[in-house]
């Protein structure tokens, strides 16, 4: 073999194993957080931004496309889940013109500039009680989907549609999650399309809510990551000794029951309250900074759970801030990780929009420019080798 094929074959083989290829996926890190804002005492737009970089978050979450949020998030990084909200779904569900409208107003015009990585179509609609949205789920999810392919974004931007606990009809222990009879011929045909997509299952996951449910049954500890016996679940013969690992593996369950084994889960919203009413017994600030601080720290473990292993966790937290407007118990309105000012609710490793300490500052710093280094260097390497192949082709 002359020294120009060998050449030749050298290059191909790197090309090959290191591929240029864009995949989609909405949620690159493990810890996001929802950027939730029914209130009327908010930080504008920008100073979010920065605090969310202070706080390190590059995975985020809104619940609309609102075009200030989406135009203050351009050239910072961090990436995107935005809400189609469930008053449209009716009108897109009937017309692909008006999901491409939608998406041409909303998602087009902010690439690449701002990261949108994903489309949550609707929010918990299959748990809800309205049944004409959960006919109309489907066809909206999929003309927002073919108005994304006929623009050549579906490599960029994922589809999906997150789900409350209302979805199953049980879920302990783990092993025994499944899906209510009643929504199954809805959910099984919008999985089956998440499946041909390559789209995870997303669900909200709130040890809080079953834990106010039940305090004279559940433990708190187990609820919030805490040193405790745990639960044994004698089909899996798995142990458990928190009720957030527990949840997501109930509804592997159910996915797999329903006949869906390989989907992957991901938890679109969990949290804990740090007020309620006198009801919600458990919603206190140090409950709230446990269960916070111990998820985070979880998390960054970038482990799978008890039956997944293999399948790392992410999840985005409930919420960054308080949000003074939401109706319902006081607990709505005090899921925030941060004030309104800025500042943290509890400490669990943020800083807000305080400045960093030179050492953090200078740790940030070299990251950033090895990962810079390394990713001009890549680019810089891949266009050469691309550029060798051509000419020992055309030689």
């Amino acid at each position: 073999m002359g020294s120009s094929s060998l050449l030749l074959w050298s290059l191909l083989l790197f090309l090959i194993a290191f591929p240029r290829v864009t995949l989609v996926h909405a949620f690159t890190g493990t810890y996001g957080i929802n950027y939730g804002r029914i209130a009327d005492n908010l930080p504008p737009p920008g100073s979010v931004v920065t605090l969310l970089k202070a706080a390190k978050v590059k995975n985020i979450r809104i619940y609309d496309a609102a075009h200030e949020v989406l135009t203050a998030l351009k050239g910072s990084g961090i990436e995107i889940i935005v809400g189609l909200g469930n008053e449209y779904l009716r009108d897109i569900s009937v017309s692909e013109d008006r999901a491409m409208n939608w998406v041409k107003e909303n998602v087009e015009p902010f690439l690449p500039g701002t990261r949108i990585r994903g489309i949550a179509v609707g929010n918990e609609i299959l748990g809800s009680t309205d049944q004409e949205l959960w006919e109309v789920l489907l066809p909206a999810v999929k003309n927002v989907y073919n108005a994304l392919d006929r623009l050549h974004l579906t490599k960029v931007v994922e589809v999906s549609s997150p789900h409350s606990a209302a979805v199953f009809a049980s879920s302990f222990p783990p092993s025994a999650g499944a899906f209510k009879e009643t929504i199954l011929p809805y959910m099984k045909p919008l999985l089956e399309f998440f499946e041909q997509i390559n789209s995870p299952f997303y669900i909200n996951i709130y040890p809080f809510l079953a834990y106010i449910s039940d305090p004279d049954h559940i433990d708190v500890k187990y609820a919030t990551f805490q040193s405790n016996p745990g639960i044994y679940d004698s089909n899996t013969k798995l142990h458990y000794d928190n009720m957030f690992e527990a949840q997501i593996d109930a509804a592997y369950a159910a996915l797999e029951k329903a006949g869906f084994e390989k989907t992957e889960v991901i938890v679109s919203e969990t949290g804990w309250a740090s007020r309620g009413d006198a009801n919600e017994v458990g919603a206190t600030l140090k409950n709230a900074r446990t269960y916070n601080y111990n998820l985070r720290k979880r998390l960054l473990k970038k482990k799978g759970t008890p039956y997944r292993p293999k399948v790392v966790v992410r999840a985005y937290v409930f919420a960054l801030f308080n949000e003074n407007l939401k109706p319902g118990p006081t607990s709505e309105r005090n899921f925030g990780l941060f004030k309104a000012d800025g500042s943290v609710s509890y400490n669990i490793g943020f800083t807000g929009l305080k400045p960093s300490s030179a050492a953090s500052s200078l740790h940030s710093l070299k990251g950033t420019g090895l990962r810079s280094w390394f990713g001009s260097s890549y680019s810089l390497l891949y266009t050469t080798c691309s550029a060798a192949v051509l000419l020992i082709l055309m030689a």
